[in-house]
């Protein structure tokens, strides 16, 4: 095949993304991306630029027609029959592709292919409380890596997905080979094996322990060992020793080598779980301390709860000065970040939304909530979306590639940009469905920058063009978690923007909140 030029290469991009380019070109095309990084960088920028024009003609023309097929002045040409899903499957393909332009090769969630989401790992982080870790820093929620892990501190949940469960406590060095097997270098573990995983086994330094059903915890500290068991059954393989334990019996391993009976009484894993339980409940009667206070900043504009929300009512209370009470439209109640019946706001039922009105002219604005996603199945996932796009109003969203989205309009600009759209790297990918993490983006008027944060740390900073810098920010009625009423107010047919995850509080704030800030409200409000 001969080498395709940049100018042929460039015109069949733009055909793909037009849904206009031949099954030979399509051939062609994806072969090309598939040996050539250039290939591959030339599709990234066009599909960011498409993804930016489409968007700004679509919110331009929501307001001005009733003609939903019309973007830009031109009909979009998306064909529904065979080619057009071939071209969707491709998309998928060079979205793997150019995985290290944009973060979806990622070890713990890749696309494949066919297009379907795969994801790495042999089990899930339940929950470390006070956990630190050298290296990854992993949360509630997390893909458990390959290759050895050391939990410096705290205790950390995991759940492998043969059922088995472990707590973890910290100074400890381990590493999950498998469902089945898990490798203890140094620390202490606690262990419940199911029956539908028989023969689970742990490797220590001096051999094997294998079950087929129980509890047990194993200590580990130099070259000395200590087994434990509290239900079942375990057999100890150690060098040319081979011990069987059964329930209320526990042996030790000297650092020479010898055995000796323990007879100590080991914590049970219901015991720890009850004590972390306590913890966790004691961080969240601190973050409600710190809550508070945080109600009494006379730069909040919006503070919603649904902790805080009379179950059998519609009514949101607005935790904010302001009292900009929210009324929730069809949206289910269900557990917060602190497993609390009711205490998070569910948006996957289609319609769902907490509707508000937001009054005044603002310089700056910062964003922030805690959000569980389970999916992103829709092009753009609303977090707060004012009801049209007018001018001066702002729009805050995360894409179905898991970047976030931010930007305010700032002109009136029939047919040029009306505003700069400012993207996060991807910050969520399938991995991370169900997982509880913090949002927060700031736009600074004065210095004209917008910022994106995820777990109290900064992802991307960028400085609005000079013709695209809106002189104010204005908000009046906005949704969270989906946008606006039936497209053009007149027609039932509306855009499907709601969230398909949960949003625990949500705070609005008249001005951009420092780094440091953020970073103290993510601790203090981490479970």
């Amino acid at each position: 095949m001969n080498s395709m030029s940049d100018e042929e290469r460039d015109q069949l991009i733009d055909a793909l993304l037009e849904g206009d380019i031949s099954e030979a070109d399509f051939v062609r095309l994806e072969a090309e991306m598939i040996v050539d990084e250039a290939a591959r960088q030339a599709y990234y920028n066009r599909q960011k630029l498409q993804t930016g024009l489409v968007l700004d003609a679509e919110e331009y023309h929501s307001g001005a027609s009733t003609d939903t097929s019309a973007i830009g002045g031109r009909q979009r040409s998306f064909r529904f029959d065979g080619l057009t899903i071939s071209a969707a499957a491709v998309l998928a393909i060079v979205v793997g592709l150019i995985g290290w332009k944009i973060g979806q090769d990622s070890e713990r969630a890749r696309i494949t292919r066919t297009g379907e989401a795969v994801v790495s790992g042999f089990g899930v982080v339940a929950g470390p409380v006070g956990g630190t870790w050298t290296g990854s820093k992993l949360r509630e929620g997390d893909l458990v890596p390959g290759g050895e892990l050391t939990l410096e501190s705290g205790i950390a949940a995991v759940e492998l997905f043969s059922g088995v469960e472990l707590l973890i406590q910290g100074p400890a060095r381990f590493e999950v080979l498998s469902g089945m097997e898990v490798k203890l270098t140094s620390g202490s573990a606690q262990i419940r094996v199911p029956g539908v995983a028989k023969g689970f086994q742990i490797t220590t330094p001096s051999g094997k322990i294998v079950t087929d059903e129980g509890e047990f915890s194993l200590q580990i500290e130099g070259n000395a060992e200590l087994v434990q068991v509290v239900v079942g059954f375990v057999s100890w393989n150690s060098g040319d020793s081979q011990n069987s334990l059964v329930a209320g019996e526990g042996m030790r391993r000297s650092g020479d080598g010898g055995f000796s009976p323990a007879i100590e009484s080991p914590e049970t894993m219901d015991e720890t779980e009850a004590r972390l339980a306590a913890s966790r409940e004691i961080r969240r009667s601190e973050w409600e301390s710190r809550s508070v206070g945080l109600q009494e900043d006379p730069r909040l504009l919006l503070y919603l709860s649904a902790a805080e929300a009379n179950r059998s009512k519609s009514v949101l209370p607005d935790l904010s000065p302001a009292k900009n009470n929210g009324t929730i439209v069809r949206a289910e109640r269900t557990a917060d970040r602190w497993g609390q019946a009711d205490g998070a706001i569910d948006f996957s039922p289609t319609g769902s939304r907490v509707r508000v009105d937001v009054g005044g002219e603002h310089e700056s604005l910062t964003l922030m909530c805690w959000v569980k996603i389970d999916g992103l199945d829709r092009w753009y996932n609303s977090l707060f979306l004012t009801d049209g796009h007018e001018l001066h109003e702002p729009h805050w969203q995360i894409m179905d590639d898991g970047r976030l989205f931010f930007s305010v309009r700032a002109r009136e600009a029939k047919g040029k940009p009306d505003k700069f759209i400012a993207y996060s790297p991807p910050v969520w990918t399938p991995a991370q469905s169900g997982q509880w993490m913090h949002l927060a983006t700031v736009y600074n008027g004065e210095s004209s920058t917008i910022a994106h944060y995820v777990n109290g740390e900064v992802v991307s900073i960028e400085t609005i063009p000079e013709a695209l810098r809106p002189d104010k920010v204005v908000i009046g009625p906005a949704s969270v978690g989906n946008w606006s009423e039936p497209r053009y107010r007149t027609d039932a047919g509306f855009t499907m923007r709601n969230l398909n995850g949960a949003i625990d509080e949500f705070l609005l704030f008249s001005a951009p909140l420092s780094a440091g800030e953020i970073e103290e409200l993510y601790e203090a409000g981490m479970p």
